[in-house]
């Protein structure tokens, strides 16, 4: 079967194990279906995630002069303490910034490579620990807006790492950690405008389990850059990552704005 459209971050569902699905133009794949199948996947053009023209990627899905522009790639996006829209303060669009920062947040601890502290909507949880390839993650406050939830990260980062180690997640050389004593020790942490949203009595951590049939040994990245046709057959899906037979790996998300042909 011949696929073909523009490459956006898979959709997951937390089930045993997790399922994925890829939305191509008109076409819709449940990509653990294609476990155990050879993939043939060749770049055609470009496609910006927000002006649809075929110019370079130059990050998060968008052109360069999109990436500058527009609020869905703002500072605040990535560095949540940056969040204005909580002052009535317009960053690039305050319409769109109260939208998304203004409503709940949460601060949380995953580990998915060693245990990282990060945040997200509300709305994104599990999602965003899927995407992140966390096997174990547990909440620690939930707060009003996006900027509560930026400071509080900022002041835990202090302490624990705000990264994944992308590697070791893909060959899975984790290690288990117990989360609530780790967030039990961080609550000190906390600034104090933000403690009254410490979540005390969320005591169980959420197990998320990956459909991968093999971990690549030594992990190579395809770019489609500088390789734009390759074929495998698919042995795992973890985080936004396709894992193939031969160790290769293909980052879903870091190929947003890319227009493919998928052949299963």
């Amino acid at each position: 079967m011949k696929f073909e459209g523009v490459l956006q971050k898979m959709m997951a569902e937390i089930g045993s194990p997790v399922q994925y699905y890829l939305q191509l133009k008109n076409d819709f794949i449940n990509v653990n279906q294609a476990l155990n199948k050879t993939l043939e996947i060749s770049f055609i053009k470009y496609e910006c995630l927000h002006c649809h023209l075929d110019k370079p990627i130059y990050r998060q899905g968008f052109c360069k002069s999109c990436f500058f522009d527009i609020p869905q790639a703002a500072d605040w996006i990535i560095r949540p303490e940056l969040s204005t829209a909580h002052l009535d303060k317009e960053d690039r669009d305050l319409d769109y910034e109260k939208k998304v920062q203004l409503q709940p947040h949460i601060v949380y601890l995953a580990n998915s490579s060693n245990v990282k502290v990060g945040v997200t909507r509300k709305s994104q949880i599990p999602t965003r620990w899927i995407d992140q390839g966390a096997h174990e993650a547990i909440e620690i406050v939930e707060v009003p807006n996006r900027y509560l939830a930026g400071i509080t990260e900022l002041a835990l980062k202090e302490h624990v790492s705000d990264k994944t180690n992308w590697r070791k997640m893909l060959t899975n050389t984790i290690i288990d950690v117990d989360l609530i004593a780790v967030k039990e020790k961080l609550a000190a942490f906390i600034p104090e405008k933000v403690k009254p949203y410490y979540l005390e009595n969320h005591i169980k951590e959420t197990l998320i389990e990956f459909p991968v049939l093999q971990y690549p040994k030594k992990v190579k990245s395809l770019s489609l850059d500088k390789n734009p046709y390759y074929n495998g057959v698919l042995k795992g899906i973890k985080g936004q990552y396709l894992i193939f037979e031969d160790d290769t790996v293909f980052n879903i998300r870091g190929s947003e704005g890319y227009y493919v042909s998928i052949t299963i």
